[in-house]
């Protein structure tokens, strides 16, 4: 039954889910990019900044990470293993990409005023289309602000402030110490409240969003890469 083959995978420990997903199994590719594709993304874009080109990495990530997931040994979570990979194959574009060109320069000026303004007015009272505006605004003057920090501070911020990863996980997927964490996580907050207002912290769930159908788009492109494409068949 579709429905209990289902529950069956969702219920797999790491191990178990990872050695379905070196076999290509479709629920199991499926289950593991639906639970990953947001927090893969957002790592992926801290270090690309660039939406297309951070979906591009997830996906290239998820197919180099099935034939090693047959190893994996569940010594770090599957996420945290999957996250490692796809920052790693960022990293890498992000060097070639550099041989190839003068680094990319982003001289934008972001004017906090007139998003403060907006916010305080709009929120001032219950919720009103005109709040919804604002903080989507304000949204994207952090993943503006955020684009800009250094490339080792960006990392850490997104993992630590966005993703959640604690300390020693962040430490682990990105291979630094933990101090060296802890101190490029305060200097991305200091560089950050010079341009944004405490108002920040409540708008961060909506930064970088990647559910929906972009993430479902994701998932199908990876099925089909492997050879699942259309509906998934799941038996009688």
């Amino acid at each position: 039954m579709p429905m209990q083959a289902l529950r069956d995978y969702e219920n797999l420990t790491d191990v178990e889910l990872a050695a379905c997903f070196a076999r290509k199994e479709p629920q199991a590719v499926r289950l593991v990019t639906q639970r990953n594709n947001q927090r893969l993304f957002r790592a992926a874009w801290s270090v690309t900044r660039n939406r297309a080109e951070a979906e591009d990495v997830v996906q290239e990530a998820y197919l180099h990470a099935i034939p090693a997931a047959a190893s994996f040994n569940g010594k770090s979570s599957l996420t945290t293993w999957l996250t490692r990979i796809a920052v790693n194959e960022a990293l890498s574009r992000r060097r070639a990409a550099l041989r190839r060109m003068a680094a990319f320069n982003t001289d934008s000026v972001v004017v906090m005023d007139e998003y403060r303004e907006k916010l305080m007015n709009a929120t001032a009272g219950k919720a009103t289309p005109e709040a919804a505006l604002a903080r989507k605004q304000l949204a994207g003057v952090l993943e503006r602000a955020i684009a800009r920090l250094p490339e080792p501070f960006r990392l850490v911020f997104v993992l630590r402030e966005i993703e959640g990863l604690s300390v020693d996980e962040t430490a682990g997927v990105l291979g630094i110490n933990p101090d060296t964490v802890k101190t490029r996580a305060v200097r991305a907050r200091h560089r950050l409240q010079q341009m944004l207002d405490p108002e920040w912290k409540a708008a961060l769930a909506e930064t970088f969003p990647f559910a929906g159908v972009d993430c479902e788009a994701l998932t199908a492109r990876v099925l089909e890469r492997l050879g699942h494409s259309g509906p998934e068949n799941t038996g009688e």
